[in-house]
């Protein structure tokens, strides 16, 4: 007589692989954020696009790429696309996200909230003309060139762009304890 198949099961949800408690006791909870370096031909070379941040409680007064947190259920690249539009109002492709590095900022005495995983892209090809879309995060949109950066650039985005500038690309993964 021949076997017979077991009959076919359910597959188990994103949460039935882990035991209640999984992430409870000692785990870090892992912030993702998606950052668009929006690049243009300039007359001095590469031009990106960063906006002067205010109202948000982090660097206000400091300039900085498009970027934010990945939404829950968003892939990272799904977040890069939509903080480009929310933010500047420009329509990116996926495919035109060219992975650049990705940066794991985190306090070793930290509270866990403070682990980061900063994924960069760089953006060259998009639709739209670039205007400031969110007037109570920013002061300011404007195209700087990638060599002439304004003094106070987030630090952690100064590193990307800094490499950037200087024709070298970042290592594909950097870790920052602060």
């Amino acid at each position: 007589m021949p076997a017979t198949a077991p009959p076919p099961q359910d597959p188990p949800t994103r949460t039935a692989r882990y035991a209640p408690d999984d992430h409870a006791a000692g785990r870090t909870l892992l912030v993702a954020a998606a950052y668009v370096v929006l690049l243009r031909p300039g007359a001095d070379g590469p031009e990106v696009l960063l906006q002067l941040r205010r109202g948000t409680g982090y660097r206000d007064g400091w300039w900085a790429t498009l970027a934010g947190h990945v939404d829950p259920g968003e892939s990272v690249h799904e977040a890069a696309v939509r903080e480009a539009r929310e933010e500047a109002g420009v329509t990116v492709a996926p495919d035109a996200l060219r992975p650049l590095t990705a940066l794991h900022r985190f306090e070793r005495t930290g509270p866990p909230v403070e682990q980061r995983l900063d994924a960069f892209f760089v953006v060259e090809d998009w639709t739209g003309e670039p205007e400031l879309r969110e007037p109570d995060k920013a002061e300011q949109l404007r195209w700087w060139p990638l060599r002439s950066l304004p003094e106070q650039v987030v630090p952690h985005e100064r590193l990307v762009l800094d490499a950037l500038a200087a024709g070298t690309t970042p290592p594909p993964v950097v870790s920052l304890p602060s």
